[in-house]
């Protein structure tokens, strides 16, 4: 059946999920990026240019979204072989890139389910028996769908998203997400301490009532600072929309720890850090009248329980 390609303009994405960022290759010499045509760009789901000395990393820190989730929305990107003029897809705040699939992704200009399915290396009866309540020739500009990856799960696995576009009045079936098996943990991350002095946890690691997968969230007091789990570099320290100030650190064999919802950090970029270093100060939140500390765990960019490495 031939596929019309839709047209229009994308709604304005408000809520950001939290992601380890690994570093990006460099595309050449360094010059000026335009980080105001990349920040309007996240905002739409629009594509990016790569400029002189952009790198992948940089892109998604202008764009503010994780880094790993750029990478997932453009698979077919090697992050050591940017060149300049390549086109790149910036994901919106809405959409959401679980390993393994399936992505919730938001439809753009021009696009069909045999395009979709080229992007992410799936097929479109695929994407199709996902979305039994969408047409495929009617598909709008801002609408959400699931797409189920090549060896992925199942489409009767996961709920499919509604048929409503993100400005209409019905709010979209958010993805279901299952627990991320991340296999054997190496030896090194073992009876690691855990990042605050004092603390409780107020949410576990693990899926909400809604099937999202949501890291783990610590309440401490006035004061407290997040303290190093593990010796590592740091990859990351500024500030991410909705997240206060972050810190990422990247450890022996592919492990990374973030730190979020910071007040202040207290470490640069590209610094190394031993267990137990103060990595920033934990910020308070009017919301809930406590001093938060999001915390997460990664292994080789797929969620780790904090409980199966810290003691």
């Amino acid at each position: 059946m031939a596929q019309r390609p839709v047209a229009g303009k994308g709604r304005l994405a408000l809520a950001l999920m939290l992601a380890a960022l690994l570093l990006g290759g460099c595309a050449s010499r360094p010059d000026a990026p335009d980080s105001a045509r990349t920040n309007a760009t996240a905002e739409s789901g629009g594509w990016v240019v790569v400029q002189r000395g952009d790198t992948l990393g940089e892109i998604a820190r202008r764009g503010q979204v994780p880094l790993e989730r750029l990478q997932r929305f453009n698979p077919d990107v090697d992050p050591r072989r940017l060149a300049v003029g390549q086109r790149l897809l910036m994901p919106t705040q809405q959409e959401r890139a679980p390993s393994g699939g399936p992505y919730r992704y938001q439809v753009r200009p021009g696009d069909t389910y045999s395009s979709i399915a080229r992007r992410f290396g799936t097929r479109a009866s695929r994407i199709q028996a996902a979305n039994p309540g969408v047409q495929p020739t009617a598909l709008r500009v801002g609408q959400l769908i699931q797409v189920p990856l090549a060896g992925g799960a199942s489409a009767g696995a996961s709920r499919p998203a509604q048929a409503g576009s993100s400005g209409s009045g019905g709010a979209a079936a958010p993805a279901r997400a299952s627990l991320p098996d991340p296999g054997n943990l190496p030896s090194s991350a073992r009876n690691w301490p855990w990042p605050l002095e004092d603390y409780r946890i107020v949410r576990a690691f693990g899926a909400d009532s809604r099937g999202t997968l949501q890291p783990m969230l610590l309440a401490t007091g006035r004061g407290a600072r997040a303290r190093a789990v593990a010796d590592g570099e740091v990859r990351f320290a500024d500030s991410m929309r909705q997240l206060g100030q972050v810190v990422i650190v990247h450890h022996a064999d592919n492990l990374q720890s973030v730190y979020a919802l910071c007040e202040t950090t207290l470490v640069a970029n590209g610094a190394r850090v031993s267990r137990g270093d103060p990595l920033c100060e934990v910020g308070y939140s009017s919301t809930s009248e406590r001093h938060d500390l999001l915390f997460d765990l990664r292994h080789g960019g797929k969620p780790i329980d904090p409980r199966r490495v810290l003691r």
